[in-house]
């Protein structure tokens, strides 16, 4: 699978934090065997976002988009404005079970306004800015990212994984 890593964050882009987040993501891709083909640190710019999410959606053919910060309610946050504006179709399951796993640990999950869709083949996932937020919510859709992916790319053996093993139920 390719994976790309999109950080937005004003300091970061400025020089005035460093990027830990997009590090971190960056190590539990690799522990997948994904192959990270794009990371970048951009500004909170929603033209930026916009522009970097069709690029390596259109252009560069990567499987899934994983973008971490400005998913929160300052002004600057237009990670997931940006999101809905280049997708094709909405996956409001994926940012519903990260909100809801969130939920568990901190009241504080309520407030995030993460999306994550569908560009042609590529998922676009956001994801929170905290390093640790960012894994904790990963770790919640990890296991159903590899299926996501082989439905978008077509893969024959894609619908193997809809069957429910158990007794069917008579209409």
């Amino acid at each position: 699978m390719d994976v790309a890593i999109l950080t937005v964050s004003d300091r970061s882009a400025h020089g005035e934090r460093e990027d830990r987040s997009g590090p971190e993501l960056k190590k539990r891709i690799e522990v997948q065997g994904w192959r990270l083909v794009h990371s970048q640190v951009i500004a909170d710019d929603r033209e930026d976002i916009e522009r970097v999410l069709q690029d390596w959606s259109d252009s560069q053919g990567v499987d899934l988009i994983l973008t971490t910060g400005g998913t929160g309610f300052s002004l600057r946050d237009q990670t997931p404005e940006a999101t809905l504006a280049v997708v094709d179709r909405l996956a409001p399951g994926i940012a519903e079970a990260m909100r809801a796993y969130s939920m568990k640990l901190t009241p504080h999950a309520m407030l995030s306004r993460a999306a994550a869709g569908i560009r042609g083949k590529t998922l676009i996932v956001n994801l929170p800015g905290s390093p640790r937020a960012a894994i904790e919510n990963l770790e919640v859709i990890l296991p159903a990212l590899p299926h996501a992916i082989e439905i978008l790319k077509g893969s024959p053996d894609s619908e193997a994984g809809h069957h429910f093993p158990g007794p069917r139920l008579q209409a």
